[in-house]
């Protein structure tokens, strides 16, 4: 959250979507570290997917941001003065 933030604040669409991207690395560590808590058997299986499924529909919904902010031509509040 605080790197969606930090990048939105940047007030240019491409710095925001490089902390998108920070944050979408971020939702990888998470799993990664899932993965690794359930083959120490740390947590159960349900545990895993209690927590790792939001995680997975989250960097869905991160990539897809992205995607579309890669898609538009608005170029942030940094720029609005340049905007045709």
């Amino acid at each position: 959250m605080d790197n969606i933030a930090e990048g939105f604040e940047r007030a240019s669409r491409l710095e925001f979507i490089n902390f998108l991207g920070v944050a979408k690395g971020s939702c990888g560590e998470v799993k990664s570290q899932l993965y690794r808590a359930l083959d120490q058997n740390f947590i159960t299986h349900s545990e895993f997917n209690e927590v790792y499924i939001p995680y997975e529909k989250l960097s869905a919904g991160i990539a897809a941001f992205m995607n579309y902010l890669n898609k538009t031509n608005i170029k942030g509040q940094k720029f609005r003065n340049l905007q045709v």
